[in-house]
């Protein structure tokens, strides 16, 4: 099996589905596609440039994200993931799985896509780009979730296991980095979830946070290395002191 795109789904509940569609299209300066599905519940983000990898879907148990990995043999995929500890879901064309800690992905066809869009420059000033994916992961599930997505993806561990955030290295031109982030003792999740991250590097960051502010999100909490965001749907995010060019933070 070989990974060869990541594409973030952003599940949103229904009643709420055209407002969070309407801010995500708008921060990511990306039109909606025609809607497909058996109820038109899907649609996917185009971009100016490069190739999609944000999609929207309506989901009434939302709002939450997830996960689809583009591969060369989807069966191949889907065994290698249940033989890692995945449990399998649903099978039509795409597989849909939950990784040993709960968390839901799909491993689909691939499409293609090989050029990663570039950031993109907001009306404040502000430069960024949905760069991210962040799992929150119960501490006694670390571990597990770890080497389930390094042996998946075939990304290796790039940071410090013993740190709070730690990072799969991307392959050159991959759209999503997943970020792994072990959560505190007090926190009382159970199962392994998951949030976007976007990149906003330096002052870009103030400006980014007015922005989306200004498109209907709200602040949730402000610490030095990031901005907790909510949606107009609901969907928690954060925005990062990363540059949206390189991926890191600027030293």
């Amino acid at each position: 099996m070989r990974v060869v795109w990541a594409t973030i789904f952003f599940d949103l509940p229904g009643d709420r589905f055209s407002d969070g569609v309407a801010f995500w299209q708008a921060v990511t300066v990306t039109h909606l596609s025609a809607p497909r599905g058996p109820g038109g519940e899907f649609a996917t983000l185009l971009p100016p440039d490069g190739d999609a990898f944000l999609r929207v879907q309506r989901f009434d148990d939302g709002p939450r994200v997830h996960l689809d990995l583009h591969v060369d043999d989807v069966d191949a995929a889907a065994a290698d993931a249940v033989g890692l500890g995945a449990t399998e879901v649903y099978r039509e064309e795409h597989v849909v799985l939950a990784s040993p800690g709960g968390f839901v992905f799909c491993v689909v066809p691939d499409g293609g896509e090989r050029r990663r869009p570039a950031p993109v420059d907001g009306p404040r000033g502000g430069r960024a780009r949905v760069d991210q994916l962040c799992l929150d992961i119960p501490g006694p599930l670390v571990d597990r979730e770890r080497a389930f997505w390094s042996a998946l993806t075939g990304w290796p561990v790039a940071g410090d296991t013993s740190l709070e955030l730690v990072p799969l290295a991307r392959p050159d031109g991959m759209p999503v980095r997943l970020l792994l982030q072990r959560l505190g003792a007090d926190d009382g999740r159970t199962v392994v979830t998951a949030h976007v991250d976007v990149a906003a590097a330096g002052p870009d960051r103030d400006d980014v946070v007015a922005e989306h502010e200004d498109l209907g999100a709200q602040v949730v909490a402000r610490f030095d290395q990031w901005t907790v965001m909510r949606d107009p749907a609901g969907l928690t995010y954060c925005l990062t002191g990363r540059s949206p060019d390189t991926g890191v933070r600027p030293v």
